[in-house]
């Protein structure tokens, strides 16, 4: 399953720290790198290491330097779970349902109507979809709109 990163922090020496859309919030050394790819070795230039560009996908220097943000994922240290938004779970919900279905955001648009970039939005969680554009987004997929409360499990005092 691909994980959608959110926000990157550069921490000290070659850590990053990234957020991914699923709430979990990873650290990573790069370092860990230089020895199956040498070329990463010039972010030890701490310069050119906070210069790094975030992309959904991955972690962009330049023409020769990136990194995947699914081996963070995957590689990295867990610091923390951040609750997540209902904007941030509907929009995971449409992204893995568009995802099975092997669409893409135009395909989905042209399907239900709804401009590209506001799917684009709600399945990064930055747009608070209404349930009727949820319903159409569910009919244009073909899957079911379902809507759950759930109980939190309150810790008992000792």
């Amino acid at each position: 399953m691909f994980h959608r990163a959110t926000e990157l922090t550069f921490l000290d020496g070659t850590i990053v720290e990234v957020s991914f859309q699923n709430g979990a919030v990873k650290r990573y050394d790069v370092a860990a790198m230089f020895r199956t790819h040498p070329q990463m070795e010039a972010l030890r230039d701490r310069k050119l290491f906070c210069a790094g560009r975030l992309f959904s996908y991955g972690i962009i220097w330049n023409d020769e330097l990136d990194l995947e943000t699914e081996t963070i994922y995957q590689e990295g240290v867990t610091v923390r779970e951040e609750r997540r938004s209902a904007c941030a779970d509907a929009g995971e919900a449409v992204l893995a349902a568009r995802a099975r279905r092997g669409l893409s955001q135009k395909q989905l648009a042209q399907r239900s109507g709804i401009d590209q970039g506001d799917i684009s939005r709600i399945e990064r969680g930055k747009l608070n979809p209404s349930l009727e554009l949820l319903q159409r987004l569910a009919e244009a997929l073909e899957t079911d709109l379902v809507i759950e409360l759930k109980d939190r499990e309150i810790p008992k005092e000792p």
